[in-house]
């Protein structure tokens, strides 16, 4: 069995570790992978209460880059993981657990499991703090047995869903696990499981919690169908539907995560219950593209340069350029899309269409015909008669979480059944697009990146031809843009983007009351405990 284990990046008080546990066969030669996963460490604290402060982390190959880019957006997940939950079971997406249908169904009290473990010394590291591992291999075992007792047969883990320290164990203590299956799907099921430590005096102290995925495989290694499952009344029926929405937060994720992009469509339907992962999606696919280093100068022009790289049959552009304009007023500037009008050419009109949040938003751009463009470029076969295009485009734009990062404003296609094709307009997709902006002195280097889809490359292809330099003139009117506006308020400019009337409105959160040991903190930071760990997907 090889760990490999390696710090992603370093935030003030806390740390991301990715994981890799591969196995390999000495005998056949036969490597394969078992689990990847990402913890979340916190410093411990000194003995005055406070925190220490970590050096950051400084990456160096391109897969430290994107790790250590990416980070931050998986950490910005993982805080609102619980406020996904509590939005699925508040907006009357989930269904009630319907009795009548389940009747001949085993009941959930008959996979109820607990046990007690004693914690001894090998059990703990030298600050007689209990080995995370540890617990988790306990509570996998009584979770094994609860779901045993479900689909009476050897089920095998799948996954286990933000895994969660609380609190901290040490030596002498007893750890009352407890298990219960609580829902099961056709051929999956979810088990629950919670760790309580007490020692001879004193009340329990909830220190861990988790939910894990079992499968029943049959000899041809296929998924069974599983028994369904009654859930008991009041704690039981919530536990069943919650598994429901982290049932469809695992979709998502996996979908439009964890997949490769190529085989991802291109525009995901968008709705709230998955704008966390669009948005993640969305953030991380820009800082991939621009971590790259096979980048080929394609042209320059008065140091407006023209990039080129192709992998797999794809080409992406990237055009770069600095600019006379401090980089967090160049960011507020180029976040707010409906100005873009004024300097870009290729945008006929665009109007914001749905707030999201503070970073977040979605827009319908229009696009004049290739051949109406006034760089030159020549009309596309798609356009034929001048017909326009529109994009449907979520715009994720954040800010620099340590010293070196970009400012990012990050672009993608979404659906929305509110705006469907239209006819007139040839809908365009966008794969991956958007702007880095670095701070360099009082300058900035704007930088700007787009993988090339059908409806986008023939605005481009004689430039990267060396036939026009149209990639110049516009960037020119966007350094032109920005220097006019280098002296306003930049956050003011960024922050107060103007609601246009199709606007929908954002639903009232309702804010139900939390369950103690259901929904544990998901920040590390804010966890008063010395040095742990919490594995957010394996």
């Amino acid at each position: 069995v090889n760990i490999r284990a390696k710090v992603n990046r370093a935030f003030n008080t806390s740390m991301e570790v990715g994981i890799q546990v591969s196995c390999e066969d000495l005998f056949c030669d036969r490597h394969w992978k078992v689990c990847h996963a990402y913890a979340t460490f916190v410093t411990q604290r000194t003995n005055t209460g406070q925190k220490v402060l970590l050096r950051p982390t400084v990456a160096h190959t391109q897969k430290e880059q994107v790790e250590y880019s990416v980070a931050a957006e998986r950490r910005r997940v993982r805080m609102l993981h619980d406020d996904i939950i509590r939005d699925l079971l508040s907006d009357g997406f989930i269904q009630q657990a319907d009795s009548s249908e389940v009747c001949n169904a085993v009941t959930a009290e008959k996979t109820r499991v607990e046990s007690v473990e004693l914690v001894l010394p090998p059990h703990a590291n030298h600050q007689v703090n209990t080995f995370g591992g540890q617990i988790m291999a306990w509570m996998v075992n009584v979770a094994t047995i609860a779901a045993s007792r479900l689909c009476q047969a050897h089920p095998t883990l799948r996954t286990i869903d933000m895994f969660t320290f609380r609190g901290p164990s040490q030596v002498g203590d007893r750890l009352l696990l407890r298990a219960i299956v609580n829902n099961a799907f056709k051929n999956s099921m979810e088990v629950g499981v919670r760790a309580e430590a007490y020692q001879q005096e004193g009340p329990n102290r909830h220190i861990n919690s988790a939910f894990m995925t079992f499968e029943v495989l049959d000899d041809g290694r296929k998924p069974c169908t599983l028994p369904r499952i009654r859930p008991e009344p009041l704690e039981g029926e919530r536990r069943f539907q919650e598994a429901v929405a982290r049932k469809k937060i695992r979709l998502d994720r996996k979908y439009i995560i964890s997949r490769k992009q190529s085989e991802v469509p291109l525009s995901v339907p968008w709705d709230p219950r998955n704008q966390v992962y669009l948005s993640f999606n969305n953030v991380s696919a820009l800082k991939t593209l621009a971590a790259k280093n096979s980048w080929r100068l394609s042209s320059e022009k008065d140091q407006v340069r023209l990039y080129t790289l192709e992998q797999k049959s794809v080409l992406s552009f990237r055009v770069e350029a600095e600019v006379d304009v401090p980089a967090e007023r160049a960011f507020y500037l180029l976040a707010d899309m409906s100005n873009r009008t004024s300097w870009d050419t290729h945008y006929k009109k665009c109007e914001l269409i749905h707030r999201v949040d503070d970073d977040d938003f979605i827009y319908r751009v229009v696009t004049p015909s290739v051949h109406q463009g006034s760089m030159g470029t020549p009309t596309s076969s798609n356009q034929a008669g001048g017909i326009l295009q529109d994009f449907i485009l979520l715009a994720s734009r954040r800010k620099p979480c340590g010293i070196g990062d970009p400012y990012v404003i990050a672009l993608r296609s979404v659906s929305l059944t509110t705006h469907p094709p239209v006819e007139g307009y040839n809908r365009g997709e966008v794969v991956c697009a958007g702007f880095t902006i670095l701070p360099s002195k009082n300058k900035s280097l704007v930088s700007y990146y787009n993988q090339a889809s059908p409806e986008v490359l023939p605005y481009i292809s004689t430039d990267i031809a060396g036939l026009s330099s149209s990639f110049y003139h516009t960037f020119c009117s966007c350094s032109k843009y920005l220097t006019t506006h280098r002296q306003q308020q930049g956050e003011q400019a960024g922050k107060n983007l103007p609601l246009q009337q199709e606007e929908i409105p954002a639903e009232p959160k309702q804010q139900e009351p939390g369950v103690p040991g259901e929904n544990p903190c998901l920040h590390g930071e804010n966890m008063p405990t010395p040095c742990r760990s919490a594995a957010a997907r394996i």
